[in-house]
């Protein structure tokens, strides 16, 4: 938003058509949307409107028959709102937005956004599907052997602008950038969520049990969750609230779970799901893992298939595509991208040496994925799945991570019609 402002008063918009509004803010709070835009509004015409930029928009009481009654009464007013988190939508009323705004979903920022932020961008060639994109990577082979250290700082720092841009400082080590932003993400995502955001959406009373929650899940993720287990250990909670409280979690953008591939809808919801954080560095601070994962090599594959895995979830957010994991006896396989027409499924390795079962045993329950599976690993070679005798392909980590990432800016860009 402060960058359309920008745009807007290069384009010539006189700063008094400008408005900016902190919702969340205690003295703007109780006061109705339409006594604040009302004012505003005055002297603006459809030829010359008013912009306004609500900032935590969801904080005011009736913000979405506000908007309804801006749109139906022809309000000259041009209305940009953000909210930190989506446990605040759960007053408002559907059918009002219906015809009147549009709604997109921002993930932390990809491999290849942080790329281009911190000056070294690797283009790729982006195709109409991820898979699509991934042949062609696997035609032109990019250069993408030089980004393990920036995608190691961009995994432990996250995906977070402010933080991204502090992280470009190279006079400070990488230990005091991890613990610094650690801090950061503790406060303003975190806490911020557990005490502020999803106790004022939902009338939580415990709010240390949910962070206790919290806490439990963030020393699990990645693996299946058992809800029976994680309410054992958290004396009082019973299973449905354990369900009501990992659905905000969710709501509010820490995490999300991938439910178990079977190909049939009905088996799908009946199985275990997987737990991932949308962005790990948010689980290292709620843990407060401070430098450990630096030297922990079993939780740093766990926190690159977390990597993998959350930019997945942001691409099936902009193309509506669904994210399975799968399991069956001792056999799994980490992710499957479950496109109609050219469905993928990816093991996340450390080495090459990795094992394939798991994606072998998967082609042959589900052969629709017959050459459409991939190893992926830091150290690999791009190679087709043709090209061997398995049908199994191989991808480098930083060049899978690119075309995910490059795939879903695509997608935003063709929601968003630019």
């Amino acid at each position: 938003m402060y960058q359309t402002v920008k745009q807007l008063l290069a384009k010539g918009v006189h700063r008094h058509r400008l408005w900016w509004l902190r919702l969340d803010h205690p003295l703007l709070m109780e006061i109705p949307l339409g006594e604040l835009v009302t004012p505003i509004r005055a002297g603006a015409t459809t030829a010359d409107p008013a912009y306004l930029f609500l900032d935590e928009l969801t904080y005011a009481d009736k913000w979405d028959l506000w908007l309804k009654t801006f749109y139906d009464e022809t309000w000259p007013v041009r209305i940009a709102g953000s909210s930190s988190s989506t446990a605040a939508l759960r007053d408002r009323r559907l059918e009002s937005g219906v015809g009147r705004w549009e709604e997109q979903y921002l993930a932390p920022y990809l491999f290849a956004e942080y790329l281009d932020l911190v000056g070294i961008p690797a283009p790729i060639p982006v195709e109409m599907s991820l898979a699509e994109t991934i042949d062609a990577c696997i035609r032109t082979r990019p250069a993408v052997e030089n980004l393990a250290a920036p995608r190691r700082r961009f995994l432990l720092t996250g995906g977070f602008p402010e933080l991204l841009i502090g992280s470009k400082d190279q006079a400070h080590g990488e230990q005091s950038i991890l613990l610094q932003s650690q801090r950061t993400l503790r406060n303003d995502a975190v806490e911020r969520a557990i005490y502020k955001d999803i106790p004022q959406a939902f009338g939580v009373q415990s709010p240390k049990l949910l962070e206790r929650m919290l806490y439990i899940l963030a020393g699990q993720f990645t693996g299946i969750l058992s809800p029976k287990s994680i309410c054992k250990g958290l004396d009082g909670l019973s299973q449905p609230t354990f369900d009501r409280y990992l659905a905000y979690l969710e709501r509010a953008f820490l995490v999300f779970t991938l439910e178990n591939y079977s190909g049939s809808e009905v088996s799908k919801q009946k199985r275990g799901r997987k737990l991932y954080f949308v962005d790990g560095a948010v689980r290292n601070a709620a843990l407060q893992r401070g430098i450990g994962p630096l030297n922990d090599l079993a939780e740093m594959g766990l926190l690159i298939e977390n990597l993998v895995a959350g930019h997945l979830h942001a691409l099936s957010q902009q193309s509506q595509i669904r994210v399975y994991h799968w399991r069956q006896g001792n056999e799994e396989v980490d992710l499957i991208y479950d496109h109609p027409e050219r469905p993928l499924a990816f093991e996340i390795g450390s080495s090459a040496s990795h094992h394939r079962r798991g994606l072998q045993a998967f082609m042959e329950r589900f052969p629709r994925f017959k050459g459409r599976t991939f190893l992926v690993a830091p150290d690999l070679l791009p190679r087709a799945p043709s090209e061997s005798t398995g049908h199994i392909g191989t991808l480098p980590l930083d060049l899978l991570l690119l075309a995910i990432s490059s795939q879903a800016e695509r997608e935003l860009q063709g929601r968003l019609r630019v």
